[in-house]
């Protein structure tokens, strides 16, 4: 360690507390990505508690020429968080700042700090009476200032839209260590350029997201989920049609499932009792239904379009919860699917965009790509196809060797799936970011203009390359 970095761990410690400098021990939880694919090794791990401790933790580190690694929970999929090999990097975890600040039932929002965990502002605000209506799999564990910095996306973005849509101000700390209070609640503010956008999706490589003004809305008066067995993709694209026509605003969730996805949670989770287990259908969906006038009206709704939908041959089999503990049944089988594969093995995973109405060609194409490259090769299809995004995921042959599998033939895969996705005018990232392992994809799949305009952003707000370098670009 240089005298530098020594002079620096110590005014880190005058600055927050010996007890939130961390430098000893087992510091995995900050140093290994949550996939396990990385692992860092940083400098320090610095807790700060408010944000003046934040904007004094980056104005001493770029005084002292050390970068910084914003975090939150460490929840993320593409090793955006976690520190390089080097130990001369700052991890910045922003845990200890989790306080609700303030709740505008008048206004529809709640401030919060960038540490507050997804689940426990969704159980303040339901208790206040409001919807924060951001939903996914991590929300145990991931934060706010986290989902903002990856806008994700989450099994509500067909009603509600990503985190960016539900958020209306920030309170940022700056590359060169000033707060930005743009906490003002407005939902019409055009003074100029909006410097929320900027942030939101950036992951750190801007500034550090101390804290956030978001949306609320009013809590349903009733919500009912169902389960529906599918014949095709293209069934499952109608019957998304035949819900926004019967539902309207009231269709808050729409997910699909392969039928070799849903075996998996079957295998390796037999406690969970899949509906349609002996059925043919190669595909089934998840569809939740809000409704503000009750839940007889919402049953009806519901049970109408079913109707429609079997008329129509798009659907094959369905069920409707009765009660909560089979609403969350059937969400559980759904969120199970990324444990069910980790359990299966490593495998190679895609998160990626398509519009909706091309979903069915794109999956047909590239399926039959892979099984001509790969044979055998099992391929994992599910996700939020009510915004497009599937999490398109790739499993080794039965009996093959994963890890051999991944290290091997990721390359190859990848480059079919994002050849495929770019003559699709899609996305490779939906909702999970950049990071580091999509980076040097990003310069192959990225417009060179919009690569040049990112640059020039991020050297203007950030010239000396402090935040979360080798990220995103």
């Amino acid at each position: 360690m240089t005298t530098a970095h020594t002079a620096l761990l110590d005014q880190l410690r005058q600055t927050v507390g010996t007890a939130n400098v961390l430098t000893d021990g087992d510091l995995s939880a900050y140093e290994q990505d949550w996939r396990k694919r990385e692992t860092g090794k940083s400098l320090a791990v610095v807790r700060p508690a408010n944000t003046l401790e934040v904007a004094a933790v980056v104005k001493a580190c770029v005084q002292a020429g050390v970068s910084i690694v914003p975090q939150g929970g460490n929840t993320g999929m593409v090793v955006g968080s976690t520190p390089d090999a080097s130990g001369n990097q700052v991890v910045l975890s922003l845990l200890r700042m989790n306080s609700v600040r303030t709740l505008d039932g008048g206004n529809l929002t709640v401030t919060v700090d960038a540490g507050c965990v997804l689940q426990t502002l969704q159980e303040v605000c339901e208790k206040a009476g409001f919807l924060f209506p951001l939903s996914l799999a991590a929300e145990g564990s991931c934060t706010i200032g986290g989902n903002l910095g990856t806008n994700a996306g989450g099994t509500q973005v067909v009603r509600y839209g990503n985190t960016r849509e539900l958020c209306l101000g920030l309170e940022v700390v700056t590359a060169q260590g000033e707060i930005w209070d743009g906490l003002s609640g407005l939902r019409k503010d055009n003074t100029g350029y909006d410097l929320r956008h900027l942030m939101i999706g950036s992951e750190g490589t801007l500034g550090v997201i101390t804290g956030a003004t978001m949306k609320l809305y009013p809590l349903p008066v009733a919500q009912l989920t169902a389960m529906a067995a599918v014949p095709s993709l293209d069934a499952a694209v109608q019957l998304l049609g035949l819900a926004h026509q019967h539902l309207s605003a009231g269709l808050t969730g729409f997910e699909v499932m392969g039928k070799f996805a849903l075996s998996l949670v079957t295998k390796h989770f037999p406690q969970q009792r899949a509906p349609f287990q002996d059925s043919d259908a190669p595909y089934c969906v998840v569809l939740e239904n809000s409704d503000q006038e009750s839940e007889a009206h919402a049953r009806e709704r519901f049970e109408r379009l079913l109707e429609v939908a079997m008329e129509e041959g798009c659907v094959v089999d369905a069920v409707v919860a009765e009660s909560i503990t089979q609403a969350r049944a059937l969400w559980h089988i759904r969120e199970s699917i990324p444990l069910a594969q980790a359990q299966e093995g490593l495998n190679i995973k895609h998160d990626i965009s398509i519009a909706v109405s091309r979903i069915p060609e794109f999956v047909r194409l590239t399926d039959a790509q892979l099984e001509q490259a790969y044979p055998g090769v099992r391929l994992v299809n599910y996700g939020h196809l009510g915004d497009g995004n599937l999490h398109y995921n790739v499993q080794a042959p039965a009996g093959a060797d994963a890890e051999a599998f991944l290290r091997d033939d990721e390359k190859g895969v990848n480059a079919i799936v994002y050849d495929m996705v770019d003559q699709f005018r899609g996305s490779i990232s939906a909702e999970h970011g950049v990071g580091s392992l999509k980076r040097d994809k990003l310069v192959q799949h990225k417009s060179p203009v919009a690569l040049d305009m990112m640059r020039a952003i991020k050297q203007a707000l950030d010239p000396l390359n402090t935040m979360n370098p080798g990220r995103v670009l």
